[in-house]
């Protein structure tokens, strides 16, 4: 099946995606676009099968510290299975997918340059997870000059019942909006950032290999895991021009050959005069 960089993708066997003309202005107009199919089931059940296994191995300070019933009095699935922060660090896999070279040739089309990635995630989403309330990228990276774009790779069926991504379309051409407090019944996160006048939150439903790329101004976010036995896995890294000179400090860049690029600290308190602790995207 062809998807929306013009390729089948696959494991190496076909040509490095390149983004059809209709999927680039897709992005310039909506700040947005699906790739459909990019990565194959085995590559997906791989990433599956390392974050399992790293899960299984337990805590590693400053990148997955999961609590127990116990030491936190409730039963917040969140912290039996807490985002990984930065796992490409501390695993190969995540390293690998984080700089494959199908995203590396799409993000260079998308911002037209090299790019750097700045960050990698996995969020497990268990049956009964909070989202996180809508909210912008760049707020948190802080990129200067620019923006960030989030490469979001799909690892089980996401729609709406389990929590999957809402974009809010144009939201990509605005400034950084200051948030709001979140409704922490909903959202893990604090901030919250209300649609603007006349825009509407879109639903984006993805098959597990399904790549979402978006702009760093985006406006998106998620709802609740409503379901009863249904995660919702995603592998998520956040990229940045070359040409950027500043990024926030708990974001370390490297070249996508795995090379530490360091880039200098953002200037200031952020956009808004201060910021919250750094929840992070997503």
């Amino acid at each position: 099946m062809t998807d929306a960089t013009g390729t089948t993708g696959g494991t190496g066997t076909t040509a490095p995606p390149i983004l059809t003309d209709a999927a680039l202005r897709r992005f310039t107009d909506e700040g947005y676009v699906v790739a459909r199919g990019l990565f194959d089931p085995a590559e997906i059940e791989e990433l599956r099968g390392a974050f399992t296994a790293l899960r299984e191995a337990g805590r590693i300070p400053g990148h997955f510290e999961p609590r127990t019933t116990e030491s936190t009095g409730d039963t917040d699935p969140l912290h039996a299975y807490p985002r990984v922060m930065h796992p490409h660090e501390v695993n190969e896999v995540a390293l690998r997918y984080l700089t494959d070279p199908r995203l590396a040739r799409a993000l260079r089309l998308l911002m037209g340059e090299e790019v750097l990635a700045a960050q990698s995630m996995f969020y497990f989403k268990p049956p009964g997870a909070r989202g996180q309330a809508l909210h912008q990228d760049n707020f948190y990276l802080r990129v200067e000059p620019g923006t960030c774009v989030a490469a979001w790779v799909a690892c089980d069926v996401i729609d709406r019942a389990n929590g999957g991504l809402e974009v809010v379309p144009g939201t990509h051409r605005m400034e950084l909006f200051c948030p709001e407090e979140a409704d922490a019944s909903v959202s893990f996160a604090r901030e919250y950032v209300p649609p603007p006048p006349g825009l509407t939150p879109v639903a984006v439903d993805m098959d597990p290999g399904d790549v979402l790329f978006f702009n760093g101004s985006l406006v998106h976010g998620s709802q609740p895991n409503q379901t009863t036995d249904r995660f919702r896995r995603s592998f998520i890294g956040h990229y940045v021009g070359r040409s950027a000179t500043r990024i926030g400090s708990f974001y370390r860049t490297i070249s996508m050959r795995g090379e530490r690029v360091p880039l200098a600290e953002s200037v200031g308190a952020g956009p808004c005069g201060t910021e919250f602790p750094p929840a992070g995207p997503h």
